[in-house]
């Protein structure tokens, strides 16, 4: 595999089906690269998600030969507007978390990833997260917290409930790593769930701000 620096689709043509869009800019871009690979002409991108449930999305590019992708891997042909071709392959675990995703080229920061999905959950032991107050929680997270804190380009992904009151969230977006996380996540969030779910009395963040792409700094 030839690597790529990380980033912070059986083929067919059809646009409907190819997971992901490929920018002709960001395809021209990765079709100079790949000619400069040994054997090149073989060469597909692979795109994998790297981050674990409930972090913010971490993604890895790298050229892969074609022929190799295994079985279960998403394979889709992407065309330029001048005919150049690109095999991109997706794993099949994280198909549906690349779904309707682009990958650009922009002028400040070369090739990036706008994707509109957002981190499963993570699993944590003695919290609860499918009963009917994780249901409110989470209509209201979708509803009124996300929609706010996306002016931000911010969101909170619910993790669960320990039952005694305290609903579990992890930060993510223009959150991850803010200074004012803390505050955000206790003033606004917290208000806002309090307010509107019963049983609600207070959040707890579980993010682990170091990680973030400037952690502690706006």
């Amino acid at each position: 595999m030839s690597p790529l620096a990380p980033l912070s689709d059986a083929d067919t043509d059809r646009p409907s089906d190819l997971i992901i869009t490929v920018t002709p800019e960001a395809l021209a871009e990765l079709v100079q690269i790949r000619a400069d690979e040994p054997d090149g002409d073989r060469l597909g991108l692979r795109l994998e998600i790297v981050s674990g449930p409930g972090e913010e999305f971490r993604y890895d590019l790298s050229f892969d030969v074609v022929t190799t992708a295994a079985f279960s891997d998403e394979v889709r042909t992407h065309t330029g507007p001048d005919g150049a071709t690109l095999k991109v392959i997706i794993p099949a675990k994280d198909r549906d978390s690349l779904e309707g995703a682009v990958l650009d080229k922009t002028t400040s920061q070369g090739l990036v990833i706008r994707n509109p999905n957002k981190p499963q959950a993570p699993t944590i032991e003695g919290l609860v997260r499918d009963d009917e107050l994780s249901a409110e929680i989470e209509a209201v997270v979708s509803t009124e917290v996300n929609p706010a804190l996306a002016a931000h380009g911010g969101f909170v992904t619910y993790v669960g409930h320990d039952g005694e009151g305290t609903a579990y969230l992890t930060m993510g977006g223009g959150c991850h790593g803010c200074s004012m996380s803390r505050m955000t996540m206790l003033e606004g969030v917290q208000t806002m769930l309090v307010e509107q779910v019963p049983g609600v009395e207070r959040v707890k963040d579980l993010t682990d701000h170091t990680t973030g792409e400037n952690p502690f700094y706006r």
